[in-house]
């Protein structure tokens, strides 16, 4: 089971998601089995921010002086799970996920999915920074992406 601790720093979020623990809790119930971790208990912090925050955030441990969608911070390089798990923090920018601003709620949330399902494949080791490893962790994306799409509507 996957708990998802969900902080927010920036109001805007409480215009697009007002259940954010439920929103997010739900993401991962419809995971593929896979990774639900079921006999597990895997904890995640999420923050879900602005670009103002992640870009100072993005300089001090990447070197990148510039805002993006979503940052990762796994616990470890390494996953061995075992039965209560920390697996790390994600970082979610509100700038990125509302363009174009007048999107709909629903292509918002289907965003915000998609990034955050991003930055958990990145807490369990996935990288994209080579093309071969780039096209695997694009797959496992889609997998779960259409997994997840497929029970909430």
């Amino acid at each position: 089971m996957i708990n998802v601790n969900v902080i927010s720093e920036e109001k805007a979020w409480f215009k697009k998601i007002k259940k954010k623990n439920f929103f997010f809790k739900n993401i991962c119930k419809f995971f593929p089995k896979k990774y639900k971790f079921l006999n597990k208990k895997i904890n995640i912090t999420l923050l879900l921010s602005n670009n103002k925050k992640i870009k100072k955030l993005n300089k001090k441990f990447r070197n990148k002086n510039k805002p993006t969608d979503i940052l990762s911070f796994p616990l470890s390089k390494k996953i061995k799970l075992s039965k209560e798990n920390y697996m790390g923090d994600l970082i979610i920018s509100y700038n990125f996920m509302d363009k174009p601003k007048k999107q709909s709620i629903k292509n918002f949330h289907q965003k915000v999915i998609k990034t955050f399902i991003h930055g958990f494949l990145h807490l369990l080791g996935f990288d994209h920074s080579k093309l071969k490893d780039y096209k695997k962790m694009l797959k496992e994306e889609e997998k779960i992406y259409q997994s997840v799409i497929l029970k909430l509507n």
